[in-house]
């Protein structure tokens, strides 16, 4: 493979790019979720709460293959393994429309998840590569300005296929569009980690590098803060069709109701692009978790009281999700200020350790559910304390500076 000089592609370009093939791991998902009620009526599933597993395995995936793909990306390049990983995404996504059990489902969204992590892990490492501290924050946040375009559009364009065709046209339209971008990538996105830097893998170095970020109380509870921001996002998700089907009875306002949630995610995003090299990653976003405790408290109190409606919903949750945009973002780029040359390998075993872990702790919350739409904010109330109980432990000495 021809090494193409870092940088060789302009600002906007690689920006639109990053964004795209990171946009690949929220398409797998949401542009799926108008379709669970038909996936289970047609699987034959009895639970509906089982449905939810075709998302938290998803994600479980996701979180096991950040450690494959950050590790053989610092051997073998940035460039070849999202091309490997986007690639191999396209085709299991096209095999999903051969599947007729439950369990093949599963096993399928299991391996879409491993190979859709090159798209995160990858993605991230190769950002850290060219940029760093609130400049490396302020490229992250400018990505996720495209990145959260598709939550709008996902559901909505799964809900339009579903017009006029079953649920598998639902993931070959992800396959095509997959296979796009890994085109795009093959064309144009430039190679940022030279082959003088790149180091084999080994066993001895990964325990030298896990050790190295367990050593790192800034990476570490950054990591764990930014599992507990998962978790949210995985229930939120998994539970939204139930919300609509069981609460409000309105499952053709879930996609519309996605977008305005996710509108609030990219107001969150533009927000943080603007200031966040003014005011600071750590006073951004430690700001952003104390308003978003509080927006989760108070629609939790709320539920509870038997006031929730539709638009109180729509309100609550979108400023739920503004605020965890403006945490997300940010504890990314501190848990991965520390790592250096390691970015490959230190985010991978950041991946690993966040998506597995948000995918349990936000399965756990999906499972309990029995129709009282207050198990939303109360789970995310909690994980929002956690999160903000580990920065107090590990880096309150700059817990606003």
């Amino acid at each position: 493979m021809t090494e193409t000089p870092a940088k060789a592609l302009s600002f906007p370009e690689f920006a639109a790019l990053v964004s795209c093939v990171m946009a690949m791991t929220a398409l797998g998902i949401d542009a799926m979720l108008p379709a669970l009620p038909e996936i289970g009526r047609s699987l034959r599933v009895d639970n509906a709460n089982h449905l939810q597993w075709v998302v938290a395995i998803f994600f479980f995936g996701h979180g096991l293959g950040q450690l494959i793909f950050g590790i053989l990306s610092d051997w073998l390049g940035r460039k070849r393994m999202l091309l490997i990983g986007i690639g191999l995404f396209a085709v299991l996504m096209a095999a999903t429309a051969l599947v007729s059990t439950l369990p093949a489902l599963l096993t399928l969204r299991l391996l879409q998840g491993v190979c859709a992590a090159s798209a995160s892990v990858v993605t991230r490492a190769v950002v850290r590569d060219l940029y760093s501290g609130a400049q490396m924050a302020r490229v992250m946040s400018t990505s996720y300005v495209m990145f959260l375009a598709v939550p709008v559009l996902a559901p909505s364009l799964g809900q339009l296929i579903l017009l006029v065709l079953p649920w598998p046209a639902i993931f070959l339209a992800i396959a095509v569009l997959a296979a796009a971008v890994c085109a795009w990538m093959w064309l144009r996105l430039p190679e940022t980690h030279p082959p003088e830097r790149r180091q084999r893998p080994n066993l001895r170095r990964l325990i030298s590098v896990a050790l190295f970020v367990l050593t790192q109380p800034v990476s570490v509870v950054y990591t764990l803060a930014v599992a507990c921001m998962l978790s949210t996002m995985l229930a939120y998700v998994s539970l939204m069709p139930q919300i609509f089907h069981d609460v409000f009875a309105k499952p053709q306002w879930l996609a519309p109701v996605f977008a305005v949630c996710a509108l609030g995610m990219a107001a969150g995003s533009v927000l943080n692009a603007t200031l966040v090299e003014k005011l600071g990653v750590r006073r951004m976003s430690h700001t952003a978790l104390v308003v978003f405790i509080i927006v989760t408290f108070i629609h939790m109190v709320w539920a509870f009281t038997g006031q929730e409606t539709l638009i109180s919903f729509v309100v609550l949750q979108g400023l739920t999700m503004t605020a965890m945009t403006l945490c997300t973002a940010n504890f990314n780029a501190l848990s991965m200020e520390p790592t250096g040359a390691v970015a490959g390998t230190a985010a991978s075993l950041q991946g690993v350790f966040t998506a597995v872990v948000g995918s349990c702790l936000g399965g756990f919350v999906g499972q309990h559910w029995t129709g009282d739409i207050a198990l939303l904010p109360l789970g995310a109330c909690l994980c929002g304390a956690l999160a903000f109980a580990c920065i107090l432990v590990g880096d309150r000495k700059r817990l606003f500076g």
